[in-house]
Parts: structure tokens; sequence; C-alpha cells
């Protein structure tokens, strides 16, 4: 088993770095490799402002930088929820943030059309779908992890039904456009803003998860033997929930809504390394961010117009996953 993480790491490290040449590469405006490098590392190009280095660094650097993030931001949330609630169906969607989040910024595009309103609404209704699920599941001081999962399921569906109404009486032709593409995820407003603002805090939610991976084998034992082994498994669990909703949030506001990410690519993950959180969780981030570079590679060069993310999320995920399980019969190594 080492030895097949060991070349897990290596071979999805070097597809990692392939998959970012041709994303920089690929689009409108195609260059070669070695137009590329040109671009990048030549100072004549970029004192003069070519195109090439133009569309290198304003546009598709900026692009990939914040994909790569977001696909390790959602496969890691979803790893640790799985490993958390020992429940392989569990993802980032399950406390109802991505369904408030997304409420927050349907609720922004119909009432002021500015992104950083937009990003700022999504992240505080995440923020408050998931602080919905957690008063609702605690009695007592204590929280019940199946009635979080049940309130989690509870507060997604009231968002869903209130985002669901922002698109019924919006402007079919102002706002419902807006609304009904950002819900459907992308990827096209990503700036270096983005990268400056939103990267470095998801980022600091992926490392508190991988901080605690040695945790999370325990914590997916029985209560009694994790707390055996002095495992405060109330505060893991806090702070667990507290890093995958700000990196759940944070991805919505970016990029809109992304499904399937943290349900497919842990599982994927597990099937080739194990489910040893200590290998699983840096190879659901490494692995998640190669997912999303080809997945928005794909999005912005198949077709003359963007394909939503959450279409093509699920149209190459869903038929790999059942091809792996059908091919494992769901014998994951344990």
């Amino acid at each position: 088993m080492r030895y097949k993480s060991a070349y897990f790491f290596i071979a999805t490290s070097l597809l990692f770095l392939v998959a970012i040449v041709a994303a920089l590469c690929m689009g409108r405006y195609a260059m070669s490799p070695g137009e590329l490098f040109q671009s990048i590392f030549s100072p004549s190009s970029l004192n003069s402002g070519s195109s090439g280095a133009t569309v290198v660094w304003n546009i598709r650097f900026p692009r990939v930088i914040v994909a790569a993030i977001i696909g390790a931001g959602l496969a890691v949330s979803g790893a640790s929820l799985q490993a958390m609630f020992s429940n392989p169906l569990v993802s980032e969607h399950i406390l109802g943030v991505s369904s408030g989040a997304g409420f927050g910024a349907a609720l922004g595009i119909f009432l002021f059309h500015q992104t950083f309103l937009i990003q700022g609404l999504a992240v505080v209704f995440g923020l408050f779908s998931m602080a919905i699920a957690y008063t609702i599941s605690k009695k007592n001081g204590q929280v019940n992890i199946l009635k979080l999962v049940l309130a989690g399921t509870v507060t997604s569906s009231v968002f869903a039904a209130l985002t669901s109404m922002l698109q019924y009486i919006a402007d079919p032709e102002k706002h419902l456009p807006s609304i009904l593409f950002w819900l459907m995820g992308s990827l096209a407003g990503a700036s270096m803003k983005d990268v400056i603002t939103t990267v470095p805090v998801i980022v600091i939610g992926i490392l508190v998860i991988w901080k605690l991976r040695w945790q999370l084998n325990i914590i997916s034992l029985r209560e009694e033997e994790a707390v055996s082994l002095g495992i405060n498994l109330k505060r893991i669990r806090i702070i667990v929930i507290l890093a995958t909703t700000v990196i759940t949030a944070l991805a919505v506001a970016t990029a809109g809504l992304i499904s399937f990410v943290g349900l497919i690519v842990p599982h994927l993950a597990r099937m080739m390394v194990g489910a040893n959180n200590k290998i699983l969780i840096p190879a659901s981030i490494l692995f998640g961010a190669l997912f999303m570079v080809v997945v928005d590679t794909i999005a912005r060069t198949l077709t003359s117009a963007e394909i939503p993310l959450s279409v093509l999320t699920a149209l190459i995920g869903a038929p790999i996953f059942g091809y792996l399980l059908y091919k494992t019969g769901g014998a994951w190594n344990d």
C-alpha cells in the first residue's frame, strides 16, 4: 500500500502539472508550450505587455489557481466529513452550507448585482445556514451527529425553496439568467483579486483539516473508543465543521454551486490509496485540484459558449465513479 500510495502521488502530481500547462495554453487565444513559457519568463514580453503575457497573467493564471484551490477545498471537505460522520455518502452539502450560500448569492444578484456584495451575502448565508443546523441539533450542550445531518437536510431544503422563489419572481431578462448561470457554477469571473483575497482563506481551511488528519482516523471509530484515546470529539467536530463551512461558502461565493466534487473525489482517492486519512486527506487535496482544473479547462474550451461547471462535474465524475465502483465492487481499502 505504501508503494501504491507513492505511485499515486507521483502520477497525480505529474498529471496536475500537465493539466496546468494545458489550461494555460488552451483557449480562444491558443499558444504552444514554448510560447507559454516565453510569455511567462521572458522579460521583454512582460514589459511590453504582449497579448500572450496579458492572457496568461490576467485571465488564465488566476482562473487556474482559483480552480485548483476550490477543487482541493471541496474534495478535502467531503473527505473530512465522510470520516467524521463515518458515512461514505456525506459531502459538504450535508450541512446546508451550499444551499445557504447559493441563496445568498442569488439574493445578491437580485438586489444589488455587484460582485463583492454577491460574494459577501453568499458567505454570510452559508455561515448562517450552518449555524441554524448546528443550533437545531444541539441539546443540553451536546450536538447529536444524526440530528446535525437531518438538520442540515432541512436547512438545505428551506434555502433551496427560497432560491426557487427568487428565480420565480426575478426579472426573466435582467436577473434570472444571471442567477441561473451563477447557481450552475462558473469560474469565468475569476481574477487576481480572488487569488489575493479568497484563495488564502480557503488554503487556511484546507491546512486546518490537513492538520487534523490523524484525529480524523480516531473520530471515525465509535465514540467510546475515541474518547478513551484522549480525543476531544466536540472540539474536533466543531473545527472540522467550521473549516468545511468556510471553504464551501467561499467556493460558492467565488464560483457558484459546484456539485459532486466533495462526494466523488474522496471516493476515487480512497479507491487508490485506502481509507487511512493520514494519506487520504492529502490525496483528496491533490486529486481535487487536478479534477477541478481539468473540468474547468473543458468547460471553457469544449464549445464556443462556456459550459456550467456543475453540469460537467456530474457528467464526468458520475460515470467514472460508477465504472470504478463496478470494477471494485465497492471494496475500498480500509
